[in-house]
């Protein structure tokens, strides 16, 4: 993919393996590899030369499932940790020690391993709110596109919200989409104090335009249909350089963004891949449910992203870095 920005004439978007091709693999901590789908994923990657797994786990559970699942771990690093939540701490412990570059994600709860990753003393934060980010190619749309935030923030607040639209724009130009096109998502596209999700994607942009956020071209409210189709921004009267041509799409909060990724996945056959970014490493989180396939496409997305984070240095000055 090009650094300029992607025309839907364009042929399709590179697979994400393929942007990673050629960068040198992210040493990850892998918490909890203890169920085929994730022990797999980690090794499959490792061969695809993406990451320089360590697994951190229970080594008797961990080598059983290789040996029932023929799964080679000559090579691999194992950090004994006995259960989950012992898993989750001792990953953010190695790879903040040890400067890894990226955390992934097993068999145990977002919860468990997020509580150690945003821990004040001992975890990864930055000056910046982590947020969850869903890369999605999507058969039949012209573009790639961002979905977020699915998986970390509740019910953000404005100020998250505005994080929420950063880290989503330096992923989008991590992947090669200069001045991605942002849409705030809501029910409808008109601001009314009925709906809070209006108010707030009024403000961030003119957050945008004060410059208090930069790197994208951010407009909303947009329903999701006038985000995505210029058919329906037209259809309605709606004048936006984003409308119709949305690469990021910024749910109101949780639940939407994660029926709406979900959607997209199950319903319309979208490959997936995803990411927390706002840390100082990328943690890639992924459901239980998803496939290896899933799993490698998210390792694919962290290097990609990991190698322009250390290109780009953008974080705050008081972000922490490591000692």
């Amino acid at each position: 993919m090009s650094g300029n920005r992607i025309d839907p004439m364009d042929a399709p978007t590179p697979e994400l393996v393929e942007l990673a091709r050629g960068l040198p693999p992210l040493e990850t901590a892998v918490a909890h590899p203890c169920d085929a789908p994730s022990l797999a994923a980690a090794i499959e990657a490792r061969t695809l030369g993406l990451i320089e797994p360590v697994l951190v786990g229970p080594e008797h559970r961990i080598r059983a499932i290789a040996d029932r699942e023929k799964l080679d771990l000559s090579g691999i690093a194992i950090e004994h940790a006995p259960h989950s939540h012992a898993a989750a701490a001792r990953a953010v412990a190695v790879a903040r020690d040890r400067g890894f570059g990226a955390i992934m994600k097993g068999s145990l709860h977002t919860d468990e391993l997020m509580a150690e990753v945003l821990d004040r003393d001992s975890g990864l934060r930055t000056g910046r709110r982590v947020s969850h980010v869903y890369v999605m190619r999507v058969p039949g749309h012209p573009r790639l596109l961002l979905v977020t935030d699915a998986a970390i923030n509740i019910r953000p607040t404005l100020d998250d919200k505005a994080d929420i639209v950063r880290n989503a724009i330096d992923l989008a130009e991590a992947l090669g989409i200069a001045r991605p096109h942002v849409a705030i998502l809501s029910a409808v596209e008109t601001v009314t104090s009925k709906l809070q999700s209006t108010i707030d994607a009024a403000a961030l942009c003119k957050m945008a335009d004060r410059g208090q956020i930069t790197g994208g071209v951010v407009d909303g409210p947009l329903a999701f249909d006038n985000a995505v189709s210029l058919t329906a921004a037209e259809v309605k009267g709606i004048e936006s350089p984003v409308a119709g041509r949305a690469d990021v799409l910024v749910a109101p909060d949780l639940e939407a963004g994660n029926i709406l990724a979900k959607q997209l996945e199950y319903f319309a056959g979208a490959e997936a891949a995803g990411i927390v970014v706002g840390a100082r490493i990328p943690i890639i989180l992924t459901s239980r449910s998803d496939s290896v396939a899933t799993r490698v496409r998210s390792c694919a997305l962290a290097v990609v992203h990991a190698k322009a984070q250390q290109e780009r240095a953008r974080w705050p000055k008081d972000a922490p870095r490591f000692s």
